[in-house]
């Protein structure tokens, strides 16, 4: 009866904690959403253009 019972509540166990798995993997995927959008306004923005068009002028400059 004692085995019985541990089998049945670890089954109970990792139905209950299946979910938060999914719930877990959208909290994730959407904190990587927002943070690619922080990210692109910030590139987007005139100084940090600026910055990398200078960086990269100097890469290629000093390629060739």
């Amino acid at each position: 009866m004692k085995c019985n019972l541990a089998r049945r509540f670890t089954r109970v166990r990792q139905g209950a904690e299946a979910g938060m798995t999914t719930a877990e993997y959208a909290v994730g995927t959407l904190a990587a959403c927002a943070f690619a959008a922080v990210l692109l306004a910030v590139v987007r923005s005139g100084g940090v253009k600026s910055a990398l068009a200078v960086v990269i002028t100097a890469a290629l400059g000093a390629a060739g």
